[in-house]
């Protein structure tokens, strides 16, 4: 396949495509200037059935506009916004390691334990980069208002330093954003909290509760268990989940359960009121006690673990496993559930 020759003209040269994601494709790039200097970097292109589409495009327009300022440790930079004939496409820092996807998969393929205590330490670094884009105000002063409203884990990178990014805000809003924007369902239905699957409005807290089941999942490798219950059926009630966490992994801590159980509560005014609340609780999890886990351990954990780390990656996006079909089965119970008049009739 030849290089898409998208950039040129701008200085980028594609090297390879590296995934595709829900509005667009991802390729590794470099950034060539004078005097041999190179940058690598990633470059995202929209889809090209979306491209037709002004609402999408609208969308990715705004994810770079509105992440541009963004500069934080656990959120993926923006650098440059493009458009080369009718496609437009946005350069962004280029992160060497996989996704949360991958590192969640590649534990149940292995048979291995999800590590509890780095599983609350990515978490706690996901609050961090949220709050950081959640208090982010405009140059008169004014809260921007930014939810992502699409946490899950192939939107949570850890790269091979062990650094934690979150990266793809195409469908995050700002207060500015036109109130059309909330009936743009629009995401991973499994993560979203109930008033953004109802199309009500959303604010930080429902990032929170995107969050809790990413936490979930990722120390469990399970998403939250909803009984007979099935998602959109909780969503419209309002109801909580029917089974404590300790029941799908006894050895999490209560104190992380808990931490994890109250991000999940449907009523927004019953969790964390705010990102940065959440990552407070969970760091003193970790170290209240005293020394607890760092971007070191997480490096080291991840080079231990994952020795070959792009043909492991590149064998995981290629071809899941009877561990993962298990999984995706999973969601699609926990999503559909029994039908409606069942449980009704329970």
């Amino acid at each position: 396949m030849q290089p898409d020759p998208i950039g040129q003209e701008r200085g980028y040269r594609i090297l390879r495509h590296v995934a595709d994601g829900g509005m667009g494709s991802v390729f590794e790039a470099e950034l060539l200037g004078a005097e041999g200097f190179r940058k690598t970097v990633a470059v995202k292109t929209i889809l090209a059935r979306y491209a037709a589409h002004p609402e999408f495009v609208r969308l990715f327009i705004g994810e770079a506009k509105l992440v541009a300022d963004l500069v934080h440790e656990n959120i993926v930079q923006v650098y440059d916004l493009g458009r080369e004939s009718e496609r437009y496409y946005i350069v962004m820092e280029f992160v060497r390691g996989l996704n949360l996807e991958v590192f969640v998969r590649s534990h149940l393929d292995r048979g291995d334990p999800l590590p509890i205590e780095l599983g609350a330490f990515i978490a706690s670094r996901v609050c961090r980069g949220l709050d950081y884009a959640h208090q982010r105000r405009d140059p008169d002063g004014v809260p921007l208002g930014i939810v992502h409203r699409d946490i899950s884990p192939k939107n949570v990178l850890l790269n091979f330093e062990g650094v934690v990014k979150i990266t793809d805000f195409g469908i995050a809003k700002a207060r500015e954003v036109m109130e059309q924007d909330e009936e743009l369902l629009v995401g991973r239905i499994e993560y979203m909290a109930p008033e953004q699957a109802t199309r009500r409005p959303t604010d930080a807290r429902s990032d929170v509760y995107a969050l809790g089941v990413l936490a979930h999942e990722l120390l469990t490798g399970r998403l939250p268990d909803r009984g007979r219950w099935s998602l959109e059926r909780l969503h419209r009630l309002g109801a909580a989940y029917p089974k404590p966490m300790a029941e799908t992994r006894p050895d999490v801590p209560d104190d992380l359960a808990a931490i994890v159980e109250r991000a999940l509560q449907p009523d927004p005014g019953d969790r964390f009121q705010s990102a940065a609340d959440m990552g407070y609780a969970l760091e003193y999890h970790l170290y209240h006690k005293g020394y607890g886990p760092t971007n070191v351990t997480l490096r080291d954990y991840l080079r231990e673990h994952f020795p070959d780390p792009a043909a492991r990656v590149a064998e995981l996006q290629a071809a899941p496993s009877a561990v993962a079909d298990t999984v995706i089965g999973h969601r699609a119970d926990t999503l559909f559930g029994h039908s409606l008049e069942d449980e009704a009739a329970d």
